[in-house]
């Protein structure tokens, strides 16, 4: 089945994100000593394609990923992952805005011990609903509302608006049009320009979470036999119980709690040594 035109354009629009925001994240990449990995090749994998697996073993396609220790030639540390999306619709924005999520936050889980940023940076129509839940998972959200895509294409005089009943025809002229500018990256600088106190917002978020430090690590081995109990009322009378006196009880586990300037904080759990050292190792 050939493709849609409407879908075509809906492409290119999506591509424009990628153009606009290239620039400004290799800037960040150069300036915190990081490798910017996006789409094409690179000697480090295969394929063009920027992917990750998450914990379940799932790959994962990204816009971007800036990667700690990354080189040409060497996958680095994951510090950042980076989904852009347009949508023209509410009731596709929603299904984008999940997809986002189910692929980011696992990857987040699967590279906890570096702690990654997930951003995502939204352009055309999504509710205030899916742009607070976004936040509200902890991600950086850079939102492109539809009113300044259209400005930055009518820009280069392009007229970009669309909706269901836009002929096919239509968006022929508007294809056409995009294919015949010598210089795309003057409508991305555009619609950099419009959303300029959203973008700055999103830079300084990464900025934070690029140069967070660890301000404490805090270890709490932990002697004795679990109590699991059924009920409120059985856990108050095995403490009530309890003896504080009790001696050379054996280890039960080490909690290890991670604070960063920022307040963030990881927690992790072990029942040995080895394995403690060797999940704070990954820290230095």
């Amino acid at each position: 089945m050939a493709e849609s035109l409407s879908h075509k354009f809906g492409q290119i629009i999506g591509d424009l994100l990628e153009l606009a925001l290239e620039p400004h994240l290799q800037k960040f990449a150069r300036k915190h000593k990081l490798y910017l990995d996006k789409k094409g090749t690179r000697e480090a994998r295969p394929g063009k394609k920027v992917s990750w697996v998450d914990e379940n073993g799932n790959k994962h396609d990204l816009d971007f990923v800036l990667e700690r220790w990354g080189t040409e030639k060497e996958i680095g540390m994951p510090v950042a992952f980076i989904e852009s999306a347009w949508r023209r619709y509410t009731k596709h924005s929603r299904n984008k805005v999940q997809e986002i999520q189910s692929a980011i936050i696992p990857l987040a889980r699967e590279y906890k011990s570096s702690s990654p940023f997930a951003g995502v940076v939204l352009a055309g129509v999504f509710t205030k609903g899916a742009l607070t839940q976004l936040k509200s998972l902890g991600f950086g959200v850079l939102y492109f509302p539809y009113e300044t895509v259209i400005k930055a294409f009518s820009k280069a005089g392009i007229d970009a608006t669309f909706d269901e009943k836009t002929a096919e025809t239509d968006f022929k002229k508007k294809i056409e049009s995009w294919n015949k500018l010598s210089n795309k990256g003057d409508i991305a600088k555009e619609l950099l320009r419009l959303n300029k106190k959203s973008v700055d917002e999103f830079l300084n978020v990464l900025s934070r979470t690029i140069s967070r430090y660890i301000e404490q690590v805090i270890i709490l081995p932990l002697h004795g036999q679990e109590t699991v109990s059924n009920s409120v009322t059985e856990a108050v009378n095995f403490l009530q119980k309890y003896s504080e006196n009790k001696l050379k009880l054996p280890l039960s586990k080490y909690e290890i709690i991670i604070k960063y300037n920022t307040g963030d904080r990881i927690e992790a759990s072990f029942k040995n040594k080895k394995d403690s050292i060797k999940f704070l190792e990954t820290y230095l």
